[in-house]
């Protein structure tokens, strides 16, 4: 069974920072993309940065600056580690990675950015 674990979010103050982790299980994605997206209420799902194989990175021009996603194959682990947050921050952050046409999501972990 696959599964994406992601932890580390939290309540942080605007202008602090916070380091997301997701591991995965089940399957061996060191050859895949892998990818944070975030929710915020009423809102659409949105790419935030995802990073592949290779280690390139790719960043929305909302967190290009503040965020950088960075990987660890040999433990099958993607992380975001977020500075300069911004309320606008504020969502909750899904882990995703694709092999061939199945897609994998984590559950998803809340990171509320407020004073």
């Amino acid at each position: 069974q696959v599964q994406l674990v992601e932890s580390g979010g939290g309540l942080v103050q605007p202008g602090g920072s916070l380091r997301l982790s997701c591991v995965a299980s089940g399957r061996n994605f060191s050859g895949s993309s892998m990818d944070w997206f975030r929710q915020a209420p009423g809102k659409e799902r949105e790419l935030v940065a995802d990073i592949t194989s290779g280690s390139m990175t790719n960043y929305a021009d909302s967190v290009k600056g503040r965020f950088t996603i960075s990987r660890d194959s040999a433990k099958n682990t993607v992380y975001l580690q977020m500075n300069s947050l911004k309320p606008e921050d504020t969502a909750v952050y899904y882990c995703h990675a694709a092999i061939l046409w199945s897609h994998y999501w984590g559950q998803g972990t809340q990171v509320t950015v407020s004073s």
